[in-house]
């Protein structure tokens, strides 16, 4: 569907490190179809477009990509500030750290549009970074929003960027459940999928989606696999997703003998279909923060066996909706699968409970309804911002000059901004925020 422009609506820009597919990527633009008759979205790449921005442009979105260089690259602060300025953004929605920092790098070069930063995981390890804390408080502003997509990572925003605990908000993700649900519900369609698929009645079979990366630890799914079939021949393992881990879980799989039992089906448009056609879902990651492909199972009503890291304890609720056990730990992830096998009806159970689960807390509407909620508000603020101001009240701006450096018009100010802590429709007020300069 191509949309018609509406430039009535407020601009929000979604600040993304690309347009690949993966998680926060389809939440980023699953998020800007449903609130589109709302605002008008645009879209900014540090780094590459990808095959989602082939799809927003064909819809008629704006996307730009800002081809970031290594290090800090002012260049692409000062190219995101342009993007911003011509687009008329009132809001900015940033995802992920470095998105946040060009963010309130480009919004120094004299933008004014609140930001809203979404931190979606945490590498690993995770630690404090000082320089992050220092840029935290030195270019955050009354009115901009924090939003970690669960508890997990709220704290570690708090501990390891140093933002206070009363500006970090908790927003779940959110799946559209019904496609999973509906698919999940359609005896046919698993036969004709397994079918497709080459895989019998009789076999159990696991799907694991996921990018290929170092985070996912496919070597440990691997060797759980390779665990498994010793006990039960029946076992399939299904792999959605591709990534730069392709050859080494090629290898992987090689040597581990398990090549009989393996499907490496790459990036698919048509997971429900592949869910509804499994019996479990595996997870192995060493870091997550809501992984929306553990919901999407849930959701199908699959038990799911996932290694314990991140927020991944906020979504499976052991021995109710799943089976965890520690990063690495093949062997115990070995026996959840054996023992979802042997036992059938525990397996049933735990993806209804699964499905009840996902259903209460991470449906998309609810968290559309917050991030609209949020926008709302901030575009809002914006408005009267822009209105002539009832007293004089000075804002800190940071500028870079024209060769690239760092300069700074810090002038002593004290801000008395009302904030809507938005998503509970509470209120608090920044009631003063004094100026900073650096040292």
């Amino acid at each position: 569907m191509t949309l018609t422009p509406d430039h009535n609506l407020p601009t929000i820009c979604q600040v993304v490190h690309s347009l690949h597919i993966g998680g926060a990527e389809l939440l980023v633009t699953d998020l800007s179809r449903a609130l589109r008759d709302r605002f008008r979205f645009v879209f900014a790449c540090l780094d590459s477009d990808g095959p989602l921005a082939d799809q927003l442009r064909d819809e008629g979105h704006l996307v730009e990509v800002l081809h970031r260089q290594a290090g800090v690259d002012w260049k692409c602060g000062r190219r995101l500030a342009r993007f911003l300025r011509e687009q008329n953004v009132a809001a900015v929605h940033a995802h992920q750290y470095a998105p946040f920092f060009y963010s309130l790098l480009a919004r120094g070069l004299g933008q004014q549009p609140p930001i809203v930063f979404t931190e979606h995981g945490r590498q690993h390890p995770d630690h404090p970074r000082y320089k992050r804390i220092v840029c935290n408080r030195l270019l955050m502003r009354a009115n901009d929003r924090v939003i970690a997509v669960g508890e997990a990572v709220r704290s570690a925003l708090i501990a390891n960027e140093g933002i206070p605990a009363s500006r970090v908000e908790v927003l779940f993700n959110g799946v559209r459940l019904e496609h999973y649900r509906a698919a999940a519900s359609n005896p046919a369609l698993r036969a004709a999928v397994r079918r497709e698929l080459g895989l019998s009645d009789s076999d159990f079979v696991v799907v694991q989606v996921a990018r290929l990366n170092e985070l996912k630890d496919h070597a440990t799914a691997a060797r759980t696999i390779a665990r498994t079939t010793h006990r039960a021949a029946n076992i399939r393992w299904l792999i959605v997703g591709d990534g730069e881990q392709r050859g080494a879980l090629e290898t992987a799989v090689q040597d581990h003998g398990i090549g009989h039992v393996t499907k490496l089906l790459g990036t698919r448009r048509d997971v429900p279909r592949l869910l509804a056609a499994a019996d479990a879902c595996l997870l192995s990651s060493i870091s997550e923060g809501i992984p929306l492909t553990l919901i999407e199972a849930m959701a199908a009503r699959l038990p799911v066996v996932s290694t314990n890291v991140g927020g991944v304890a906020e979504v499976v609720v052991p021995e109710v909706t799943g089976l965890l056990a520690p990063s690495g730990d093949d062997a115990l992830l070995a026996n959840h699968l054996t023992r979802l096998d042997a036992d059938r009806q525990l397996a049933s159970r735990l993806g209804r409970n699964g499905a009840a689960r996902a259903e209460d807390m991470f449906s998309f509407q609810q968290m559309a309804d917050g991030y609209a909620a949020v926008f709302e508000e901030l575009t809002w603020s914006a408005v009267a911002r822009h209105s002539p101001p009832s007293n004089a009240v000075q804002r800190n701006e940071l500028a870079i000059g024209d060769r690239g450096e760092l300069t700074a018009d810090h002038e002593d100010a004290v801000l008395q901004l009302p904030i809507n802590s938005g998503i509970d429709g509470g209120l608090r007020r920044a009631t003063a925020l004094q100026g900073v300069r650096p040292t």
